[in-house]
Parts: C-alpha cells; structure tokens; sequence
C-alpha cells in the first residue's frame, strides 16, 4: 500500500510537467509568429513613404496639389513680364528715341565728315607747273576757283540738256549740265512751278574756250581787276565743270544781277535750292573768301546730302572743305 501511493504522485507530477513544457512551447511558437506577420506588415509601410518621396510621382502629386499657388506664380509672374515688357518698353522708347537721334544724327554726320574729309581743299589739289590742279574734277565736290584749276583740256563726259524753260531758244552749250545735276534742276524748277515761282535758266556749262572768249570780253569792257571780280580765268571757272548754273526769272527780265536776290523768286531759289543739291555759290559779304561778288543766280550742284548741310552751315564752300573745319 504503501509503494502504490508513493508512484501515484510521481505519475501525476510527471503529468503535470509535461503539460506544463507543452504549453510554454506554444506560447513560443506563437508569439514568435506575432512579431514576423507585424514586421510583414509594417516593414513595407516603413520604405513606401521614403520611397514615394524619391520617386518622380511624388512631385507630380506635390506639383498637382499645389497648381492654384504654381497658377498664382504664373499669373504673378506673366503680370510681371507684362511689367518687366512695360518697363522694356519704356526704357526702350527712350534708348530708340536716343537711339535714333543720337544713331541717325552721328550716321549722317559720319558721313557727311567722310565726305567733306574726302574732297577737302588740302587732299585734291597738286602742284602742276606753276599752278594748283585739282585731282577730284568729275567729284560733285570738286572746288574750282582762283586759287585751283581744273586739269588743262577737262571735259565733262555726262553732258545733258535739263527739260527746263531758258530763258533763249536757239542751240547753245550753255544749255547743258551734267546729268546728275541736270535731273536735279528739273526737280528744282518742276517745285518752284508748283509755288508759282517763274525761273529760267540762262548760263549752264561753258567750255575753255568759250571761257577765254568771256574772260576777254570783261577785261575789255571792264578792265582786267574788275573783270577778276566778276569773271573766272580760263581753266577756272566753275561753268566748265558742268555742275554750275546761273539762274534768273520773266520778273526782272531774266538778268544776272543783284537785283535777283531781293525777287520773291531770288529768295524762293535761295531757300529751297539745297533741297534739291544746290547751293548759292558767292554769298553776300564773302568776296574776300569767294574771290567773286554776290552772284544770287549762280547755283552749284553738291548733292542733296551735302547742300541743306553746307546751306544750314553759313560757309562758302572754300571753308566747307577746309580742313580746319572739318572734325572727325
């Protein structure tokens, strides 16, 4: 009795034990499946967020969630274009202002100095012999006067006759110009037409020989200083270069005098002749510059360039194209 009791309980504690180591191992092995479906479950979530940070659709979210403000800026930013062109355009309108007067003026005077410099007193003569011989003579600038001669035996090679009325009919060298010249003559008397102003044309190109034939005839009316006053030398006169015309009007009976100038006609030529390339060649009060008198008829093609300049400038052409007033 006593040896059956005693085994009884040993069974039981047996029991017990193994009951007990039972279900401690599945208390282990299920909360080790625990933590394995939470991390599962959170170790996706743990990269997704960095992820979709990294990834080019997160800003095409962030861009999309934030086009009010993106349309804001937009809007913002085309107002300040617009102010931005404003502000362009005004600093532009004055620059172009600027711009033009100050581009447009220092072009024209560019050239106008280029010009001048080219065909000044000093670059275009030569001594030849014992005169000075100009080396520019078909230039529209060349300077003839008593001082400077042209080439012996110059001929313009572009002789025309101006569809312009004379002040005589019959055939006559005189009655022509160069062709640049004469077409601008043609505009000269067509606007003068047109403000009912009457001009004539009375002495065009002259020939050598036919000047030594004029210079003669002065000096034997006159005298030989009186006729140097009024009347170039043979080689010098400005009619042999075919740009040179004298002008008169029905009003004073188509004369070549002084009387001209005072005509509403001597002051409609004076006035607008530069508009057209010529100039009043002997200006009042200038003889001692000139070596000639007041000639208001006597009007010399330049060039529509360089006459309103040359007109505007008070100077005979000798000072025109001095060096010394010509700065560049």
């Amino acid at each position: 009795m006593t040896t059956s009791t005693t085994k009884k309980p040993r069974w039981t504690i047996v029991l017990l034990t193994v009951m007990l180591l039972s279900a401690f191992a599945l208390a282990g092995c299920g909360n080790g499946e625990d933590p394995q479906e939470d991390q599962t479950q959170t170790a996706p979530e743990t990269p997704e967020n960095p992820s979709q940070e990294e990834t080019p659709d997160a800003p095409a979210d962030n861009s999309d969630e934030d086009a009010p403000a993106d349309n804001d800026a937009n809007e913002n930013g085309e107002e300040n274009n617009g102010n931005e062109d404003n502000n362009d355009d005004n600093a532009e309108e004055p620059s172009e202002g600027a711009g033009q007067d100050d581009g447009t003026g220092s072009a024209e005077e560019d050239s106008i100095m280029a010009l001048r410099a080219a065909s000044s007193l000093q670059s275009t003569v030569e001594v030849v012999g014992d005169k000075n011989v100009v080396t520019n003579p078909d230039a529209i600038t060349v300077i003839v006067n008593k001082e400077r001669s042209l080439p012996d035996g110059y001929e313009p090679t572009d002789l025309v006759e101006p569809d312009v009325p004379f002040s005589f009919d019959e055939p006559h060298e005189k009655r022509h110009l160069r062709q640049e010249a004469a077409d601008a003559l043609e505009e000269l008397f067509a606007a003068a037409e047109e403000d009912n102003i009457e001009l004539r044309a009375v002495s065009g190109y002259r020939s050598y020989d036919r000047q030594v034939a004029v210079f003669n005839s002065s000096v034997e009316r006159n005298g030989e200083e009186y006729a140097l006053r009024v009347s170039a030398q043979p080689g010098k006169s400005e009619h042999q270069t075919g740009l040179s015309i004298d002008v008169s009007s029905p009003s004073v009976g188509n004369v070549l005098e002084e009387i001209l100038g005072d005509t509403k006609e001597g002051k409609w030529l004076s006035e607008h002749a530069p508009e057209f390339g010529f100039i009043i060649r002997y200006l009042e009060g200038r003889e001692e510059t000139t070596g000639y008198v007041y000639e208001p008829w006597h009007i010399r093609y330049v060039g529509k360039e360089l006459a309103p300049d040359i007109a505007a400038s008070g100077l005979t052409l000798e000072e025109y194209f001095d060096e010394a007033n010509i700065k560049l």
